[in-house]
């Protein structure tokens, strides 16, 4: 049982939210409901994360360094190193098992990008999912991996099944359907369990891309003309903001504009234009998102538990993304695949950004102008820009200091030390029999009624892709990364990345935003500072560094069927992700050849054999109107297909569609052949395909189609097919790459060096 009178949990965690870019830090973004927390309790103003995803929700869960927890990037990234492996391990169990098994409710409602590919089917094995013991939650809503459209999440499970609510109500959204289900969670247990305390662990999916609010905060945000006057406008009126909100001091200056991205006025109009857009619908995600979650607090209150609730409700999961480059995307999936739209391209999309029919994310500098006044942005370790994150702290039975503002350094790692010494718990030795590596954080509570009390986080590496950090004493020794992390290319970094970056230094008691770098005349503490960074670095598992993004992401990973080259399939299957992983078949860079086996009833047959991706890119074999159909849709901006003249006749058929790549290499182009009982129907050249990905959002399916339609033109979903599949077969051929590619992606370039 829970100690006397411990509290309620709510642990927020918004995603890819810039440190200015809500109200409540200086940001012209409404917040309200993160407003609340900040008046009802404090705001701490130097609190850190690691600069990416799925390393800060481990930390965040673990109270352990990201390296620590096996989670140096994010889990389609990881390699066999024992810091990068993503699988997070029994002697450091996350703070849901410790509450569940001193009588909380544990749930957990949003994002998980902390399961691993090869373990994230509806097979399972289920022991790192959100409800395994690990992790430790009772009950579990939300999606598995990077992110997920808000209007059709195809990766939706409750638990560990997987749902699809949003075929049944058109204009759902995943941002207002999961506050639904935290609040009822909330309601249940006030009614049937009213003494028994809950950890609710609330991680939506905003603001990280895609950017899906509903149309009517579009038009509200919009009207509101909050970026017209551009992006470096915009920082200064976010710099004023936060000097006079106190949340940085009246000495700090900012940050250089870096010469890399364009000044506003230098841009055309048909690119301001663009880019306002994009602007606002992230805006309108961002007040979307928290205007749900200030729903769910009240749904707190509602139950009368508001008082006996410690709320921490942390603004992002590390700096604002640049990972829309330096345009902006109508998909994020294109640059993915090594697209990177132009103006002009993004502008075909203007009316729909924000809709179910764009995967959106904004341009670089938003991202840079949200982070003000620091420089860089996400993925960057080294600068504030990627690791510095807004929290606030609210408990109203015992946080006294409305309003308070907290300027001690703490770091992601010392909310689970906060939350234990709140609930009255120890730091568990054994778990499940297990013994425990101790937690690396330390507690922020001593800061609750002590406004100028001494940081008691003296030391904090930082490190991602390379870039990396050493904080000590209010100095902090900063390298940044030598390739600007929104260059997303499969070509590998041009340095060394263990000697060749170059480092800056920074005195954080006279300059706040790291705008002076100092190294050159502290060339001795630049050299201890260092050889900390390199002692930190060794304790908490961060060595090999890798610089490499891309080829990590499609590098090999684990897998239940490693090396499997063939799969049959009878009836219907259903939403199995991560192909080459995970389950389903990976048909990009080989040949390939699927062939179903079917038997079509009297009047005829139509509907979806097998699919992979959807709306924003994949492949469907299909009968429409008993005509059999092979589509490919690269990315919405071409589509290609392979068609048979003549419907089918009732009864048994073969249909195969063949794939020969016409050379080795990443997305090369080659020729498909469609037969129809052994006789060739179409064959065409398609002079390119993917080279790195078709989407996590959407899954393989057979015999149905659960996601969005691959051509929305031919069919809407499920469009479960009307015949029967007797056997559905796909036979993979080698990976054809070149030598330089299979170096890149497989080969040992790091561990030569």
């Amino acid at each position: 049982m829970p100690p006397e009178d411990a509290p309620n949990i709510l642990l927020i965690m918004t995603d890819d939210v810039g440190f200015s870019a809500p109200s409540t830090f200086g940001g012209v973004i409404p917040t309200p409901a993160l407003d609340r927390i900040a008046e009802e309790g404090l705001r701490f103003i130097r609190f850190h994360t690691t600069a990416l995803c799925s390393p800060t929700r481990a930390a965040l869960l673990t109270g352990r360094n990201h390296h620590s927890v096996s989670t140096g990037v994010v889990v389609d990234q990881a390699t066999g190193f024992p810091g990068y492996d993503s699988v997070i391990k029994r002697d450091t169990v996350a703070v849901g098992e410790i509450l569940r098994q001193n009588g909380y409710d544990t749930s957990w409602f949003g994002k998980d990008h902390n399961t691993p590919n090869w373990v994230a089917s509806q097979a399972g094995p289920f022991t790192d999912w959100p409800t395994g013991p690990i992790k430790g939650f009772d009950y579990y809503f939300g999606f598995i991996g990077d992110d997920t459209s808000q209007w059709q999440p195809n990766n939706l499970f409750r638990n560990t099944t997987p749902i699809e609510p949003y075929l049944e109500e058109p204009g759902w959204n995943l941002i207002t359907a999961m506050a639904d289900e935290a609040i009822g969670r909330i309601n249940m247990l006030n009614a049937v369990q009213p003494d028994r305390p809950f950890f609710v662990y609330y991680a939506p999916g905003g603001t990280h891309a895609p950017h899906h609010p509903t149309e009517e905060w579009v038009e509200r945000i919009s009207d509101m003309h909050l970026f017209d006057d551009g992006w470096n406008a915009l920082r200064e009126t976010i710099f004023a903001n936060q000097k006079r909100l106190g949340i940085i001091p009246e000495t700090a200056e900012l940050s250089a504009w870096p010469d890399s991205l364009p000044e506003w006025d230098t841009l055309t109009d048909d690119a301001k234009r663009l880019y306002i857009r994009q602007a606002d619908v992230y805006a309108a995600y961002l007040a979307y998102t928290d205007h749900e979650i200030g729903r769910v607090i009240q749904a707190v209150e509602d139950a009368g538990k508001l008082d006996d609730t410690l709320i921490i409700y942390i603004s992002g999961d590390n700096g604002a993304s640049p990972e829309g480059t330096l345009h902006g995307l109508y998909s994020e999936f294109a640059v993915l695949n090594g697209v990177h739209p132009t103006v002009e391209q993004n502008l075909h999309f203007y009316d729909q950004w924000g809709t179910d029919q764009t995967y959106p994310h904004y341009a670089v500098p938003w991202a840079w102008a949200f982070d003000t006044p620091y420089p860089w942005t996400k993925e960057v370790a080294s600068h504030f820009g990627g690791t510095r994150n807004g929290m606030a702290m609210s408990w109203p039975a015992r946080i006294t200091d409305k309003g308070g503002i907290r300027h001690q350094f703490h770091h992601v790692i010392d909310v689970v030390p906060t939350i234990l010494e709140a609930t009255g718990l120890p730091e568990p030795v054994m778990v499940n029999g297990i013994a425990q590596r101790p937690i690396e954080g330390v507690s922020m509570a001593y800061a609750w009624d002590a406004a100028d009390a001494p940081g008691r986080r003296t030391t904090q590496y930082f490190e991602m892709f390379g870039s990396r950090a050493i904080y000590h004493d209010d100095w902090i020794a900063s390298a940044p990364p030598v390739v600007d992390p929104w260059a997303v290319s499969l070509t590998p970094p041009p340095t060394d990345v263990m000697n060749d970056f170059k480092w800056e230094l920074y005195d954080l008691s006279t300059d706040w935003s790291q705008s002076k770098d100092v190294a050159a005349d502290n060339a001795d503490r630049l050299r201890d500072l260092q050889q900390l960074f390199i002692i930190e670095a060794q304790k908490y598992n961060v060595f090999p560094l890798d610089d490499r993004t891309l080829p990590r992401f499609i590098g090999l990973k684990p897998s239940y069927t490693p090396g499997r080259t063939s799969y049959a399939y009878t009836g219907q299957l259903m939403n199995v992700p991560f192909p080459g992983v995970a389950g389903a078949p990976n048909v990009l860079n080989r040949a390939y050849t699927i062939t179903a086996e079917i038997e079509v009833p009297e009047g005829g047959a139509e509907g979806m054999l097998v699919t992979d991706g959807g709306r924003f890119s994949g492949y469907g074999f299909y009968l429409l109107d008993g005509k059999p159909v092979f589509t490919w849709n690269l990315l919405q901006l071409d589509m290609v297909k392979w068609q048979g003249p003549d419907a089918l006749s009732p009864g048994k058929h073969t249909l195969e569609f063949a794939w020969t790549p016409s050379e080795p290499g990443l997305g090369k182009g080659g020729t498909g052949v469609l037969k129809v009982d052994e006789t060739e129907v179409d064959t065409k050249a398609m002079p390119r395909t993917l080279p790195v990905d078709i989407g996590w959002v959407e899954q393989f399916n057979v015999g149905i189609d659960t996601g969005t339609a691959v051509d929305g033109t031919d069919y809407q979903v499920p469009f479960a097919f009307t015949g029967t599949i007797e056997t559905l077969s796909v036979e993979l051929g080698p990976e054809e790459l070149t030598p330089a590619e299979r170096e890149m992606i497989y080969g040992t370039m790091r561990a030569k060096q």
